[in-house]
């Protein structure tokens, strides 16, 4: 265990790092809206008795599936954080949409890591409970719960053995600040951890991931945003979450299918809205007919691309999709979340690199839920090929149904863990 005096150097230069960086953060286009709310210059987070960390968007919904299954018999406040503006919208939603017994629930940024920011906010909010989902662990943060008593626990844990390597180059300073407990999603995360933390703190538990699956009453709630420019006689395909990476491949699938199928409307979904820019480019270079999503009112002209300038709407897009491709999959990114494709009833397309998914088990290819191409061209004779012949949509869901059910409970099991603990 290092000593104090290397802990409060090691935090003295860590908070020096954040001061010379704040100029850049402040100036980040990004940041910029929301830059005095992460450091606590226009408000300050009240007391909460529970404070749920959710990184961004991924997170944000696990966040969701968990405030499903809370059901409390005495008054409790909940503090939902997001580092993104994607993520924050989506636990928005939630908390207005979500029926919780006995919850007072609000939202905000998660503060910027500069120690002394962080210990302001972990003072102030002073929560009983602290739940990290996945892995999100920040060195000024766990510091400030630690000093302050507070009960920290990681649910739907994860960790690449890249992110490990990184970790246990200084393995005595993360055990100095390790959280109470890892509730990891599989036993070769929950291994990792252990090599960290001691496989003391560390247990397995259900993927809440697989607790989204069969929750599909967006459109029988709320109108479809997209239902009147992709019309049910538009064949349709989507390709979501591209990533910077891939861009070049994804020009060539493209390409390929309106080609092959030029009556195609094609939906791209980047990943990071900074890249609509470079794809308004690339397309425009490319002598693609393109519109941007919010530009698009009336139904979209065949064989011709939608770029999707807004975030929420690729499940919207799922339901009318005949066809979809995930990105992060064409180089080693690890892939993008699936599993929203296919709870509306479409086969999704991945490229090789799909590891950050493959907790939902190989299996799930064996039975035809899955398309892996080994490269780009093999993801379009994907697409073409399901478009061409495509399933019933309630044959699909119906038999992912049974793909996952055994898989979930992910969910409830963490609202018992947060019972238990407040009640202690």
């Amino acid at each position: 265990m290092p000593s104090g005096f290397t802990i409060k150097s090691a935090f003295f230069i860590y908070g020096l790092c954040w001061k010379m960086i704040m100029p850049v953060l402040r100036s980040n286009k990004r940041l910029a809206e929301d830059f005095y709310h992460r450091t606590l210059k226009t408000s300050m987070p009240s007391k909460a008795d529970i404070w749920i960390q959710a990184a961004s968007a991924g997170e944000a919904y696990l966040a969701e599936e968990i405030m499903k299954k809370m059901n409390f018999s005495r008054p409790v406040d909940i503090l939902f954080t997001s580092g993104t503006r994607q993520g924050l919208d989506i636990l928005g939603s939630a908390t207005v949409r979500t029926d919780m017994k006995n919850i007072t629930a609000r939202t905000s940024f998660f503060p910027f890591d500069q120690p002394a920011v962080m210990e302001k906010a972990v003072k102030n909010i002073n929560p009983k409970l602290m739940l990290l989902l996945e892995s999100e662990m920040w060195p000024g943060h766990l510091s400030a719960l630690k000093k302050y008593g507070c009960q920290t626990i990681i649910i739907n844990g994860r960790m690449t053995d890249k992110s490990l390597g990184k970790y246990l180059l200084w393995k005595s300073f993360w055990n100095s600040i390790k959280p109470d407990m890892i509730y990891a999603i599989s036993k070769e995360d929950a291994d990792r951890f252990g090599k960290l933390f001691g496989s003391e703190t560390v247990e397995v538990m259900p993927n809440i991931k697989f607790d989204r699956f069969g929750n599909n009453d967006t459109e029988s709630s709320f109108q479809n945003p997209i239902e009147k420019i992709i019309t049910r006689d538009i064949p349709f395909i989507v390709l979501g979450s591209v990533r910077e990476k891939e861009e070049h491949l994804v020009e060539k699938i493209i390409l390929d299918i309106l080609e092959r199928k030029p009556e195609t409307v094609i939906g791209l979904f980047p990943r990071h809205m900074h890249r609509i820019k470079h794809w308004g480019d690339a397309l425009g270079r490319m002598n693609i007919k393109w519109a941007l999503r919010t530009n698009t009112a009336k139904p979209a002209v065949k064989g011709s691309v939608i770029l999707w300038d807004t975030f929420g709407e690729l499940v919207h897009a799922y339901k009318y999709a005949g066809a979809a491709f995930l990105g992060g999959s064409l180089t080693p990114l690890g892939g993008q979340n699936f599993l929203e494709a296919l709870n509306c009833g479409v086969i999704p397309v991945t490229g090789p690199f799909w590891d950050n998914f493959s907790w939902v088990g190989s299996e799930i290819a064996d039975e035809g839920l899955l398309r892996v191409a080994k490269d780009w061209q093999g993801v379009s004779d994907a697409l073409v090929e399901i478009m061409n012949n495509p399933p019933s949509r309630e044959q699909v869901i119906s038999a992912a149904l049974r793909y996952m059910k055994s898989r979930q409970g992910g969910a409830a099991f963490t609202f018992r863990i947060i019972k238990g603990l407040l009640e202690k």
